[in-house]
């Protein structure tokens, strides 16, 4: 199934180079892997899926940078939230990060003993 999915991407990618084929596919497949989420359904494995994505027409050379921003847009949405995670927990008194568990305290005791 997967050989006609490539003969599908070809057709609509407008090239008969595969060579070309395979770099949009691999660089769809790292946003796959990064976590960016498939577009079209199915259970496949993730390169039969990432072919599907194309042969679709929902993964092109032109959107696929599009993707890539979008990633970057929503990773530093995250780490954004993380730091004022973090500074809310500093500005707190950071108690619960100052805090030593207990077998972490015997350990120490123990090791000074």
């Amino acid at each position: 199934m997967a050989r006609i999915t490539v003969e599908d991407c070809l057709e609509l990618i407008g090239s008969k180079n595969r060579f070309a084929l395979i770099h949009l596919a691999i660089a769809r497949l790292k946003q796959h892997r990064k976590g960016m989420p498939v577009l079209v359904e199915g259970k496949n494995k993730e390169v039969v899926m990432t072919l599907r994505e194309i042969a679709a027409g929902k993964v092109t050379p032109e959107n696929l940078k599009k993707f890539a921003e979008l990633a970057k847009a929503e990773a530093a949405a995250e780490a954004a939230e993380i730091s004022a995670v973090l500074a809310a927990t500093s500005a707190s008194g950071g108690e619960d990060a100052k805090a030593v568990p207990a077998p972490v305290k015997e350990q120490q005791e123990t090791a000074a003993n």
